[in-house]
């Protein structure tokens, strides 16, 4: 394959295989998964990815979509009216991927891992993110929300 470039003038001939092409195409056209602070329109990514089946429920200021994945576990992502998702929230036997549902903010989880003493639940207060993970072998649950993009009249008890 050639792409013709003109610039000032000259003709430029590049010349590139048809794999080179293909890879760039799929490349640019993957879907970005829904995270925490991501966009409505990606949940559906989430929801192949843990090969899981999606029911949406309405609440008159948000909605959530529930994936239930084949090992039971369940993971609800709250999506605003603006279409972002301003919190998850998991339970069941398997810990979801937590880095592909917090996204930009997997990496404050981490951080908090690694300087917490001893064991039990593992907690986040932060102005821009609050954490709450917790459970043990087959019974592992948590929620994850940003304060700042919770819609008006939402409480955060009704993230579970």
């Amino acid at each position: 394959m050639k792409i013709i470039i003109r610039s000032k003038g000259n003709f430029t001939t590049w010349k590139m295989s048809l794999v080179g092409v293909v890879f760039a195409m799929l490349i640019i056209s993957l879907p970005a998964f829904a995270e925490l602070g991501g966009d409505e329109a990606s949940v559906e990514t989430d929801q192949v990815h843990m090969e899981g089946m999606r029911r949406i429920a309405r609440a008159p200021a948000y909605s959530v979509h529930e994936i239930q994945a084949p090992t039971g576990s369940v993971v609800r992502e709250y999506v605003s009216p603006a279409g972002k998702v301003f919190a998850v929230a998991w339970e069941g036997p398997v810990l979801p991927d937590l880095q592909q549902v917090l996204g930009p903010y997997f990496d404050r989880l981490a951080q908090a891992r690694n300087n917490r003493n001893g064991r039990g639940p593992l907690v986040i207060h932060e102005p821009g993110l609050v954490v709450h993970s917790g459970g043990h072998m087959r019974a592992f649950v948590g929620r994850a929300y940003l304060p700042d993009m919770l819609p008006a009249g939402v409480e955060v008890e009704s993230i579970h």
